[in-house]
C-alpha cells in the first residue's frame, strides 16, 4: 500500500484535488493540493473574509453580475487549468 503524501497532511485535507476552508490562515480562504499527472503543488486561494458569489436560485442581478465580472476578469487564468489558483477560485468560491 502507497503512503499518503507528506503534503496533504501538512495542509490537513484528505486527498489531491480536494479544496478546504482555512479559517485560520491570516490571508488566504482556501487551499487545495493540486494534481496534475506526477505534477503536485499546494495552492492558497481566495481573500479571507470576502464570499464569493456561486450561483443560486433567485439570486439578485448585482451577484450575477459581479460573477461574470471575476469570470471574464480572470478567464485567462482559469483556463490554465488545475495548477492555477484562479481556476480553484471560480470552482469553489465562483
Amino acid at each position: 500500500m502507497a503512503t499518503k503524501d507528506p503534503r496533504l497532511a501538512r495542509v490537513g485535507v484528505q486527498a489531491f484535488n480536494q479544496p478546504k476552508r482555512t479559517p485560520s490562515h491570516p490571508t488566504k480562504s482556501h487551499v487545495v493540493v493540486a494534481k496534475v499527472g506526477d505534477e503536485i503543488k499546494t495552492i492558497r486561494f481566495g481573500q479571507q473574509g470576502v464570499s464569493g458569489s456561486p450561483k443560486r436560485e433567485g439570486e439578485s442581478a448585482h451577484d450575477k453580475a459581479r460573477r461574470e465580472s471575476f469570470k471574464a476578469r480572470h478567464a485567462t487564468n482559469i483556463a490554465k487549468g488545475k495548477m492555477s489558483a484562479a481556476y480553484w477560485a471560480n470552482k469553489e468560491k465562483w
